[in-house]
This record gives C-alpha cells, sequence and structure tokens, in this order.
C-alpha cells in the first residue's frame, strides 16, 4: 500500500491527539472531574480506528460497490431518527444509544455520498454529460440529504456534503452548464425550504454575528472572538504545547470544533502552518493515488474520500479565523469524537486498498 498516505494519516492523528489532550483537559477537569476523559476516549477511538484502517487496507475496496444503495438508505433512515432525539442547543443533530455514547448520522451520509455517486458514476459514465443522468439522480438524492439536515439544522453538514457531491459529479464528467442550471435551481429550492421550516432568522443572525461578532461580544460572537484573541496571541512561534490561555474556559468547546486556534496559540503561525501543510500532502497523495487507480470507481473513491477531509479541513480552519459563519464542523483528526475518528481511519483505510491495486504497482 502507499506508504506516504499512511504515515501522513499517522502524523496527522499523533499531532491531534497531542493537541487535543493540550485543548481539553482544562474542560475535562472542571465538566467532568477528570482532566484525561477526552483524550482516554479518543485513544481508544484511536487505536480501534487504526486497527479498522489496516483492516480495511486489506480488504478489495469493491466489497464495498454491494452496499452503495443500502448505506444511502441507512443513512436517510438515521436522519430521520435524529427528530426523536432530544436536542442540543436546539439542533436535532445526534443519535443516543445509552448514556456515554452517540453520533452524528450525518457522518455515515458523508461515505454514502461517496460510496453511492462513485458506483452511479461508474454505471453511467458515458452518458454523464446527459442531464437526466448526470445531474437528475444526483440533485435528486442530494436535495432529500439537504433538506433532512437543513431541518436538524446542521448547515456545515450540508455544505459538506452538498459540495462533495458537487465534486464527484464534476470529476464524473458532467456539463458544467447543467451544473450552473441545477445549482441555481437547487439554491433558490434551498432559500424557500429555510423560509418555510422558519430558518431564516437563525441564518441571517449568524451572518450578522459573522461579520461584526462584536454586535453581541458575550453571546453569539462570544465564541469567534475569543478563537481570534487565540489565534492572534500566539505570534509567529506561539505559547508552547500546554500553555494556551484562551483554553481554560474562555473559548468553549476548545476540544470540538475550534481546536486549530488553540493550535495557533501554542504552536504559533509556524507550527499551523506546518500542520496545513501535511493536510496539503495528504491531499496531494490521495489524488495521485486517485489517478493511478485501475478503474474508475477506485478513482471516484479515493477522490472522494480525499476531497472529503480536504472540505472539512478548509472549512473547520475558515470558521476559526472567521473566514465564514460560525457553522460547527470538526478538524479531521484533531477534533473530539470517537466515531467520526473511527469512521475517518477506517475510510482513509479504503484509500490505501485503492493504493494497493494501484495500476502502477509494479512499477
Amino acid at each position: 500500500m502507499d506508504l506516504t498516505f499512511l504515515i501522513l494519516v499517522l502524523i496527522l492523528l499523533t499531532i491531534g491527539l497531542i493537541m487535543l489532550f493540550s485543548a481539553s483537559y482544562a474542560n475535562a477537569y472542571y465538566l467532568m472531574g477528570n482532566s484525561f476523559h477526552y483524550i482516554s476516549r479518543q485513544m481508544a477511538f484511536a487505536v480501534v480506528g487504526v486497527i479498522a484502517m489496516l483492516a480495511a487496507s486489506k480488504i478489495d475496496y469493491h466489497f464495498w460497490r454491494r452496499f452503495a444503495i443500502p448505506m444511502m438508505a441507512l443513512s436517510i433512515v438515521l436522519l430521520l431518527v435524529v427528530f426523536a432525539m432530544p436536542p442540543i442547543n436546539h439542533a436535532h443533530r445526534w443519535i443516543f444509544i445509552g448514556s456515554s455514547f452517540n453520533f452524528q448520522p450525518s457522518e455515515v451520509a458523508k461515505f454514502a455520498v461517496v460510496l453511492l455517486f462513485s458506483h452511479l458514476i461508474d454505471v453511467n459514465y458515458q452518458r454523464m454529460h446527459k442531464f437526466e443522468y448526470g445531474i437528475l439522480p444526483f440533485g435528486a438524492i442530494l436535495g432529500v440529504l439537504a433538506v433532512l439536515l437543513i431541518a436538524e439544522p446542521h448547515l456545515s453538514g450540508t455544505i459538506l456534503i452538498v459540495g462533495l457531491g458537487v465534486i464527484m459529479m464534476i470529476v464524473g464528467g458532467i456539463r458544467l452548464s447543467h451544473l450552473f442550471l441545477a445549482g441555481g435551481a437547487g439554491g433558490t429550492a434551498l432559500i424557500l425550504l429555510v423560509l418555510v421550516l422558519g430558518k431564516w432568522d437563525r441564518m441571517m443572525g449568524r451572518i450578522e454575528h459573522w461579520l461584526n461578532p462584536f454586535l453581541d461580544p458575550r453571546g453569539e460572537g462570544f465564541q469567534t472572538i475569543q478563537s481570534l484573541y487565540a489565534i492572534g496571541s500566539g505570534g509567529l512561534l506561539g505559547s508552547g504545547i500546554g500553555n494556551s490561555r484562551q483554553k481554560y474556559l474562555y473559548l468553549p468547546e476548545p476540544q470540538n470544533d475550534f481546536i486549530f486556534s488553540i493550535v495557533c496559540e501554542e504552536l504559533g503561525l509556524i507550527g499551523a502552518a506546518i500542520i496545513i501543510i501535511l493536510f496539503a500532502l495528504l491531499l496531494w497523495r490521495g489524488f495521485v493515488i486517485a489517478l493511478r487507480a485501475k478503474d474508475k470507481f477506485g478513482c471516484l473513491m479515493a477522490v472522494g474520500l480525499t476531497a472529503q477531509v480536504g472540505l472539512q479541513t478548509i472549512l473547520n480552519i475558515a470558521v476559526v479565523t472567521n473566514t465564514v459563519p460560525n457553522t460547527g464542523i470538526g478538524l479531521p483528526f484533531f477534533s473530539y469524537g470517537g466515531t467520526a475518528l473511527m469512521m475517518l481511519l477506517a475510510q482513509m483505510g479504503i484509500v490505501l486498498s485503492i493504493s494497493r491495486q494501484s495500476s502502477l504497482e509494479r512499477e
């Protein structure tokens, strides 16, 4: 398998675990009475995830093709189940199993989109330039997922899944004129849906506090302001690992969506840039694997799974730097979340499986 890709994944995972412990121990002690609460759980999930990654790397990636439609059906069912679950911060995003385990169905939906789109594009590759084959079925799938995610509401999940689907459609060979036409119609439909569901005020409030967080410095703008303080105080070299001030109950959820702010504070501009470069190298290597895949299905799977990491990384960094409105999205390999980490590592295993059967493996 591609050792460069594997090493990059393990490096990012290791740095992510170190930074998670540094960012989380104050919150963990205050909320849970145990400084090791978050890191111990994340370490356990990381071990299981690495085992799953190595196991997936040895399974022929064509094995997953038979689950393309069932996986999408399961995703839709799970996205419906969340509405029967108690909300957190007025959002129905999680399914709770017992008192200590929960997960977001959107994580399953990401993989389902990559898997099903890879299958459909491969089957219809010669007809992807036609509107009825290249746009309609994929637009319908994305539309259903977008409606369910907006109703939760889960804006970041909507952006990520729709963006991922669009990337795969473009790689699959659709006409850009068809994409613009469908995009305009879909965008109009989403705006109408937001109005019907009564989410317009919430969305506009996010935009207002994005443009000027100091409109409500102790309310809606608080997290963004504290994030910018953390990034700015890091300077060139940072305060050193473990020396962040903002993680001491100033920055909310430093172990989740805003962990990159603590990275910038403790490692500085240079450290943050190195981490961004590592992510860029991972994307480059993933796309190299896609180009060398022995068939279209493998190529599309590698593109989709790699693009998912890239999109999520870009969105997370854009949020913590206030480049885009706060949408609540984690940083791959870094943010706390056991099921998300396990699924991510297993998906990286599928990319490694594709690399094992590379068309250039003998060269």
